[in-house]
């Protein structure tokens, strides 16, 4: 058996699965720039084949079915050390009992792999609750305003919220910023897409700059944010409970108080 090492795409993840099948048992799959070596397995980094993850891709949607295929991304999605792992248990069982792994939640390879996505899809409505935006202005005088966003989340979750903004901000152009993967959604007049952003570009370092009358609306903000708080009632236990201070550094009411 052999440990397979991808590129951390999910194209390259479902390549390796290929290779389970037609090469040799895989007994892990691994990013390969986090791999450390095993005494026990041998290893083989797999170059990601497009055609072989396609046959991957058909293949479960149409012997488990598509439900799964959604779960199965949501999984790769999340930040979980071992989620390749978890995937593949759970695609190995797909093929031997169909669609209906789907009604099977007490099952471990569906449980592992359900709770991944529910801690995925959490992280979703968190992102949808905590986005914060700063309207930026551009380098070019009269040019068109950006509507700018800085987030952190620990799952890869910004294709799953750039449907709701682009259409919840369909007029304006919006850039949501995942600073620690270094990608963002780009966003205008409904259309979106995802692409490597290192933010060298927004909000510094090429003449875009926040506009004076967003820093009078975050400084509004957090004058009425401070004053609204009733002192004897604050409670910083239940409000960490009900959102997470990960998130407190890019939200404007916290930031600067």
């Amino acid at each position: 058996m052999t440990d397979y090492l991808y590129d951390g795409t999910f194209e390259g993840l479902l390549t390796c699965v290929y290779h389970h099948y037609y090469t040799d048992k895989a007994s892990g799959i691994y990013p390969k720039e986090s791999y450390q070596p095993s005494l026990l397995n041998g290893y083989m980094e797999v170059e990601t084949e497009q055609d072989k993850s396609d046959r991957v891709y058909e293949a479960i949607a149409y012997k488990i079915s598509d439900y799964s295929l959604r779960l199965i991304y949501r999984a790769y999605l999340s930040g979980i050390d071992g989620k390749e792992n978890v995937i593949l248990r759970y695609i190995l069982l797909g093929f031997r009992i169909g669609p209906s792994i789907g009604s099977m939640h007490s099952l471990p390879e569906v449980k592992a792999l359900e709770d991944i996505v529910r801690k995925v899809g959490n992280e979703r409505e968190r992102m949808l609750q905590f986005v914060r935006f700063e309207v930026m202005e551009g380098p070019i005088a009269g040019g068109p305003q950006i509507l700018y966003a800085k987030i952190e989340p620990e799952h890869d979750v910004i294709a799953l919220v750039a449907h709701h903004f682009s259409e919840r901000f369909k007029h304006d152009p919006v850039i949501i910023h995942d600073i620690g993967r270094a990608k963002a959604i780009v966003a205008f007049e409904g259309d979106w897409y995802v692409t490597d952003f290192d933010g060298t570009h927004l909000p510094d370092g090429s003449g875009f700059i926040m506009s004076e009358d967003e820093l009078s609306y975050q400084n509004l903000w957090r004058t009425y944010f401070d004053h609204i708080a009733i002192k004897e009632r604050i409670n910083p236990r239940c409000q960490k409970n009900h959102m997470p201070v990960r998130y407190w550094k890019h939200l404007t009411e916290v930031n600067g108080i």
